[in-house]
């Protein structure tokens, strides 16, 4: 009997994994949303050794700011196994910057913060889903945070103003960063009801509903921001939501 219930249960999980499809759409920008910073000169920031500070490349704008975007499930999803062992992550200091300065991690993952410079770093964040102070510390070491709450959680550096990265720590595995073209893909996401979350690092939160069926791609294009009555709408961190149902 116990081999029979095995087998079903076995038999329904490839079932699941067979009829599971994937969500697929574009990121569209037309215009650059994120301001870059202005930082002062070395001497302000330190004595001693001296560090170069980094600089932001010369990329394409609107290709940087598709790469400030990911596209995610909202909440738990049945059947997610993300969390079951995740991948560790590091968020180095390189040159006085965050690199990189977005992640993306599943909860109950485990952030390394190694410091690659020649001076101290203080890593710290005051955000509600995980607040921390790693104390200053020097070149070769590393801290680690543990991240259980879904959430942003933004992270700074006491001793240098400039340096700024972003985790965003999800309930699940079904996300998606897009492409330079703005192309995302989210696979073998099971079919079900979700809210489909695309949030850019400067001008929050885009949400939809949306239908996965056991037979077809579900697709969901997110224009960011979005537009009222011919007008772009002002984009400051608040949450905006375009009509229910995939496209």
């Amino acid at each position: 009997m116990k081999s029979i219930v095995t087998t079903a249960l076995v038999l329904l999980v490839l079932a699941s994994a067979c009829s599971a499809q994937e969500i697929s759409g574009t990121i569209i920008i037309k215009k650059r949303l994120t301001r870059r910073s202005v930082t002062a000169s070395v001497s302000v920031y330190q004595r001693g050794t001296s560090v170069k500070l980094g600089k932001a490349g010369d990329e394409d704008p609107i290709a940087f700011e598709r790469s400030r975007v990911v596209v995610y499930l909202e909440g738990e999803v049945a059947g997610n196994a993300a969390a079951a062992d995740p991948k560790p992550v590091e968020i180095k200091q390189i040159d006085r910057q965050f690199v990189p300065d977005l992640a993306v991690v599943p909860v109950g993952a485990t952030v390394s913060f190694p410091n690659m410079d020649p001076i101290f770093h203080d890593v710290y964040s005051l955000s509600k889903v995980k607040s921390f102070d790693l104390g200053a510390y020097d070149k070769g070491q590393t801290r680690r945070v543990a991240f259980i709450k879904p959430g942003v959680v933004e992270v700074y550096c006491h001793l240098h103003p400039n340096m700024a990265a972003t985790i965003v720590v999800l309930a699940n595995r079904y996300y998606a960063r897009p492409d330079r073209d703005g192309q995302y893909r989210i696979a073998k996401v099971p079919p079900g009801h979700y809210t489909l979350v695309a949030w850019h690092k400067s001008a929050g939160f885009f949400r939809k509903s949306i239908d996965v069926g056991a037979d077809q791609t579900a697709t969901a294009d997110f224009i960011i921001p979005l537009d009222v009555d011919g007008k772009e709408e002002a984009v400051s961190g608040q949450e905006h939501e375009r009509g229910a149902g995939s496209q």
